[in-house]
């Protein structure tokens, strides 16, 4: 399947009588590619927010073609977007704090978190999530954004609730706080 195949099937996901003001749809994909706008096409494919998540074959396709096509931050977030549907996505509100260097907000790193859970002998245990800092390529300290995460081990995770205040851990103390705002993990 060719990129063109590939977005008009995904934009096929969302009905055009049911769609509404953000939701990718048939004709939206098909005025881009008339006019030769693929790349825009595909980019509004990554934003696309509304209506049903999108299929896992659908990002590993997109993954490969936005490849095929050198889009490094295009194959990067298809990537990551493959990541969330098979192990989940929590969105928090983030600040950095302690740290005297950025973090790279594109996937990159794997931190460990303090999520509420507690080792065999009682003591706090930390879990570890993916992170991609959305909108930015670079968090500096003291600064805010809205953060995805991915679960390494989902079940691990299955008690974080919106509004529940979470840590970013480097060793002690906490490099960083997060309030969750979104959890979608898979059913077990």
């Amino acid at each position: 399947m060719d990129v063109i195949e590939l977005l008009e099937t995904a934009a096929l996901l969302v009905p055009e009588d049911t769609a509404t003001d953000d939701d990718l749809t048939v004709h939206d994909v098909w005025d881009l590619l008339a006019h030769d706008q693929w790349e825009t096409a595909l980019n509004l494919l990554e934003a696309h927010a509304g209506g049903r998540p999108l299929p896992l074959t659908l990002w590993e396709q997109l993954a490969h073609e936005a490849d095929r096509l050198h889009l490094e931050r295009s194959t990067a977030w298809c990537h990551w977007r493959v990541r969330e549907t098979r192990n989940g996505m929590i969105r928090a509100h983030l600040t950095l704090g302690a740290r005297s260097t950025p973090i790279p907000g594109h996937g990159v790193l794997r931190p460990v978190w303090d999520i509420g859970n507690l080792s065999p002998t009682g003591d706090p245990a930390v879990d570890i999530a993916a992170l991609w800092i959305e909108n930015t390529r670079f968090l500096e300290p003291g600064d805010r954004a809205t953060a995805r995460l991915v679960p390494l081990t989902p079940t691990q995770w299955q008690h974080v609730r919106p509004g529940q205040h979470i840590t970013l851990h480097e060793g002690r103390p906490a490099i960083a706080t997060a309030v969750v705002t979104e959890v979608h993990l898979p059913t077990t």
